[in-house]
């Protein structure tokens, strides 16, 4: 079982950069997929990325590819996001989720596939 918490949330403007971080607790990390989430006012909650066990695939809507990056750290229990070129519309409160998966390298793109959801972080674009 994990507990994941996010921070690193903040406001910055429009094509600025902010890394949100997402530590887990519990001593099996690597054993989890994990992504990111957010939702903005009135809108129900997308999916951004993911990334399998090891690290070594990510996936990312379309939105946000080659603007984020997802990364993960399995010996310090993180997850990262690093997002680039920031819009107003990527302004929303983001959430990481993780999962207990089998296959190393699956990479989950569904929230009813995450068992555990942290708190959310905002994050705000201005113009």
């Amino acid at each position: 079982q994990v507990q994941p918490g996010e921070s690193g949330g903040g406001l910055v403007q429009a094509g600025g950069s902010l890394r949100l971080s997402c530590s887990a607790s519990g001593r099996t990390f690597s054993r989890y997929g994990v992504g990111w989430f957010r939702q903005a006012p009135g809108k129900d909650r997308e999916f951004v990325g993911a990334i399998n066990r090891s690290g070594s695939s990510t996936y990312y809507t379309d939105s946000v590819r080659g603007r984020f990056t997802i990364s993960r750290e399995n010996a310090k229990n993180t997850l990262y996001l690093q997002m680039n070129s920031l819009k107003p519309e990527d302004t929303a409160v983001y959430y990481c989720a993780a999962a207990a998966v089998l296959g190393r390298n699956r990479v989950l793109t569904s929230a009813n596939a995450y068992t555990y959801w942290g708190q959310g972080t905002q994050v705000t674009v201005s113009s």
